[in-house]
Order: C-alpha cells, then structure tokens, then sequence
C-alpha cells in the first residue's frame, strides 16, 4: 500500500500487476527471490522489492510537496526504523495473535501501544508526524497504523489516541489512499490483466 501511495503521489505511471500469493506467477519468483510483494521492475531491468525502496526511488524521481524533507531525515529515519523493526513485529503478534499463543492478543496490542505512544505524543506537538507538512514519515507508516486499528476498531475508536486517530482518519478519507483502493483482477501470464496506476 505505501508503495502504490507513494506512485501516485509522485504521478509516475507503472504497469500494476495484482498477484495471487497462493498462487505467485513465475515473472514474479524470477524477478525477486523473497517471493513477497511489493516488486517493482524498473527499465533497466533493476529490481526493487521492498516497499520503502520503492518509496524513495519514487519521491527521487518526483516529489511535488516535499515529503522527503531532507532537513527531518535523522527523524524520519528514525520513525520509519521503529515501525518497520519493531512495531511491525508487535502488529503481526496481536493482529494473528492465534499464532502465537504464548501471550493473548491484549498483551501484544500493549506492546503495539508503546509505539503508538509516541505518534501521539508527536500529534500534540503539530498536524502530521514530523511537522505540519506531510512527510515519508506519515505516509509510510499509516498503513500499519491502518491495520493495527482495524485488528479491534471499537476499542481503537474508543482508545486513549484521540490526535492518532484523526490523522488515521484524514488518511483514510484522503484522495490518495481512495485513489489506490480500486480493486482489480488478479494478473496472469494468460490474461495479462495490467493496469496502469
């Protein structure tokens, strides 16, 4: 999702190719060894297949309103960091908390709450995570934060994150993140059902 924002944001214009993991074409395991989406093929061949790379090669070829922030980046970085190492593990624990059944759901979403902590405590500070312009920070992490609501969004909706959920909503209700959420058949080498994003 962040990589697909990050393309249109950038208005770069890509072949979109929705995959089956159940059942992964052979362009796909042939282009990238982990097998795993996001995989971006650009024309010359090079192989991008982690959705924060595809994120900064988009913003690199265009970034109208700055998200990069070159002066935030020690902060960005950081944020990102935390997100993508260890919330993400603490979203995986309580979200398929079945999977894991040495501590219960409650316990993992605590550990998820630390993190979410932190945006809100930056959310009283200003409007986005950074400062009060939208920077990779929002838009990387927002889909994560996404999922973590959505795992229990009655006690999300009711939880002590009242800035974090009304930047989770401006997301959600934004045009971009609409913009993206078109469904479309899955690709195969048989149909070549591709669309442009």
């Amino acid at each position: 999702m962040r990589a697909r924002l990050a393309i249109r944001y950038s208005n770069l214009q890509v072949e979109l190719r929705e995959v089956d993991l159940k059942n992964k074409p052979s362009q796909m395991l042939l282009a990238s060894s982990k097998a795993t989406v996001p995989v971006l093929i650009l024309s010359n061949d090079t192989v991008l297949d982690e959705s924060l790379d595809i994120m900064l090669w988009s913003l690199q070829q265009n970034d109208p309103h700055d998200w990069l922030q070159i002066s935030q980046h020690h902060e960005i970085d950081r944020l990102i960091q935390l997100n993508d190492q260890s919330f993400k593990v603490d979203l995986d624990h309580y979200k398929y908390a079945d999977r894991f059944p040495e501590q219960t759901a409650s316990f993992y979403r605590k550990q998820g709450e630390k993190f979410l902590m932190i945006l809100e405590h930056k959310l009283t500070q200003h409007k986005y995570l950074i400062n009060d312009n939208v920077s990779l920070a929002d838009v990387a992490l927002f889909p994560f934060i996404r999922q973590f609501a959505y795992v229990d969004i009655k006690w999300f909706e009711t939880s002590e994150y009242p800035n974090l959920r009304s930047w989770l909503t401006y997301w959600l209700e934004s045009d971009l993140f609409l913009s993206i959420m078109c469904k479309q058949a899955c690709w195969s080498s048989k149909t070549n059902d591709i669309a442009l994003l």
